[in-house]
């Protein structure tokens, strides 16, 4: 993971650049926060930015904003006042770390925020199929298109292959075709000149540049514009690319690797994708198998994230009693492995007891998965039904405002307070949960302060 600290590195703050340091990240400095600016814009990329909360966060995040770079910061301060410890966060700050640093915080504020720690998990032979195969091409510079439903996770194996490729020591940078819209995609890819559009007010080094020597995954490929796919095309043929309002081509060395959930093929038939690309691309292709097609690697996951989300929360790692992976095998998994990863880390939270019982283990819309189970012979309206109905039971008479509010204040209350794994779990941005929360303290509820686990008015609130 790459650090970039911003901020005077007096003794605490560089004891907490040490401690990063072993855990693996790469960190580069900074003093001023339009020094971070310039620097993310030359393409010194970044995957997390601390901060000093003496310096104005909000200006830095507008700063990034505006030049469409979105790297998470993290607030630090070695005095710990609490008001501008959440003056930081109310400004965009992911989390506050306090200094001096503690090792176990660190750590777990790097995983939780930047979360690169993602490893390939399997014991299905299906799945080892798919892993042996990526073995074998790793280390090539062929280009591979990773194909398979949403969730079952493509960009874990991308990972993976640049981990395993002689290429493993230089960026491995990502960027999500599907998210960025098609007018601004180019410039994300290739970069632009100072002047070249309104608002290009310097030059910006794209994600080519910012991959060079590394690996480029295109996720979601699928989804890019057909101008675009011209451009791309020249790039991997030709290895050069052209900045947004630039004069000359840019020499650039990288690996290209591809995802989609999509049949490419059938997007050729329909002239939505051009076939010379795809052939470019689909060098190798690697498919990855569904979770209901892998049933082997159900345990060993759910052990995993288990593991990953006690750390991340400061609670045990209780063990899965067998009714719970009972629950678990006989589940279908409709989103994958993302589904049974925010399965387990709402199953973390809400677990009591020596075990994490099937009882702990809840589908989104608080349904435990028992009852899902029991439903499934079911037909889709009788589901529909039973759902409704214990929705109904539970909230019965509130307000969908008042319904979203307990929601949001429950699901923070079991988070210990940690915004980022909060929004998470309800599957919201941690922007709209800080707003939220906000609107809350306004109101005059008492907010519960991150990581600490002790209520607040940090966002403005009285006491209740």
């Amino acid at each position: 993971m790459r650090l970039l600290v911003v901020g005077r590195l007096s003794g605490q703050l560089a004891a907490a650049v040490k401690m990063a340091m072993a855990h693996g990240a790469k960190v580069s400095h900074v003093e001023r926060t339009d020094q971070a600016t310039e620097q993310l814009r030359r393409g010194q990329g970044a995957d997390l930015l601390m901060v000093d909360y003496n310096l104005d966060i909000g200006a830095l995040i507008a700063a990034n904003d505006a030049e469409r770079i979105f790297v998470p910061v993290v607030a630090c301060g070695v005095d710990n006042d609490a008001e501008k410890a959440a003056a930081a966060i109310r400004a965009g700050a992911k989390e506050f770390i306090p200094l001096p640093p503690d090792a176990d915080l660190i750590a777990a504020v790097l995983a939780a925020v930047a979360d690169d720690e993602r490893p390939l998990i399997s014991a299905d032979p299906s799945m080892q199929a798919v892993i042996k195969l990526a073995d074998q091409v790793a280390r090539s510079e062929a280009s591979i298109l990773i194909t398979g439903e949403s969730g079952v996770g493509k960009e874990v194996m991308a990972r993976y292959l640049h981990q395993q490729s002689k290429r493993a020591e230089r960026a491995f940078i990502s960027v999500n075709c599907a998210a960025i819209p098609d007018n601004l995609l180019e410039s994300e890819l290739f970069g632009h000149e100072k002047g070249a559009f309104t608002g290009a007010v310097a030059r910006r080094i794209g994600k080519f540049e910012e991959a060079d020597g590394g690996t480029l995954l295109l996720d979601e490929i699928s989804e890019m514009d057909a101008r675009l796919q011209a451009k791309l095309l020249r790039a991997i043929q030709e290895r050069v690319i052209d900045r947004v309002g630039g004069t000359r081509p840019v020499p650039v060395n990288i690996r290209i690797l591809a995802t989609s959930n999509r049949d490419l093929a059938k997007a050729v038939a329909e002239g939505t994708f051009r076939e010379d690309l795809l052939y470019r691309l689909n060098v190798v292709n690697l498919r990855l198998p569904s979770l209901r097609e892998r049933p082997g690697d159900v345990a060993v996951l759910a052990d995993h994230f288990v593991k990953k989300y006690a750390a991340a929360n400061g609670v045990p790692a209780r063990p899965l009693s067998q009714d719970a992976r009972r629950a678990l095998a006989a589940h279908r998994w409709p989103g994958n492995v993302r589904e049974l990863e925010n399965a387990m880390h709402r199953a973390v939270l809400l677990a009591v007891g020596a075990e994490i019982d099937a009882e702990a283990i809840r589908l989104p819309d608080g349904q435990p998965l028992t009852g899902a189970i029991a439903g499934s012979d079911a037909g889709p309206a009788a589901r529909a039904a039973q759902t409704a109905d214990a929705v109904s039971r539970a909230y019965v008479g509130q307000t969908v405002a008042q319904m979203e509010k307990t929601l949001i204040l429950d699901t923070l209350t079991h988070c210990l307070g940690n915004r980022t794994h909060a929004a998470n779990i309800l599957g919201i941005s941690i922007r709209t949960l800080r707003n939220k929360l906000n609107e809350y303290s306004d109101e005059g509820t008492r907010i519960m302060a991150p990581q600490t686990g002790i209520a607040t008015s940090a966002y403005g609130a009285n006491a209740a």
